[in-house]
């Protein structure tokens, strides 16, 4: 027998985070390591929690992420991106709440790209006068 699960994609700078939403008792799974283990720092896995706490959620389900690219922060608001999205196809009474936040919209800031003739995105090389 297959298990029911809501699935979300959240994505943030170089990030991306498939996330798998079951009913169960409130174990997160990133990477097949708990969320404690891969995101040691306690500002990140409040940003994780963020979107459960807000839904009420907290406890009601086992959480499977897999997560790859760019940074540890990218990665964290990556996966509260995909939890959020995975929420909203538990109950579709959720979006207020989590529109609300700012949980549903993608951060679209990502590093600009380096112009030729300069030394970075907006940077110019050293002027010499003389």
């Amino acid at each position: 027998m297959k298990e029911e699960y809501y699935y979300g994609t959240g994505r943030r700078k170089t990030s991306i985070a498939r996330t798998r939403l079951y009913s169960g008792s409130g174990q997160i799974l990133i990477n097949g390591r708990a969320f404690q283990d891969y995101f040691p720092r306690a500002a990140l896995q409040m940003i994780i929690n963020q979107p459960l706490k807000l839904t009420q959620s907290t406890g009601k389900f086992d959480i499977k992420i897999n997560v790859h690219g760019g940074g540890l922060a990218g990665q964290a608001e990556a996966v509260r991106h995909g939890i959020s999205r995975a929420l909203l196809r538990v109950n579709h009474e959720n979006r207020s709440v989590l529109k609300k936040a700012g949980l549903l919209t993608r951060d679209a800031r990502i590093k600009e790209r380096k112009k030729y003739g300069q030394r970075g995105a907006r940077a110019k090389f050293q002027y010499s006068k003389r």
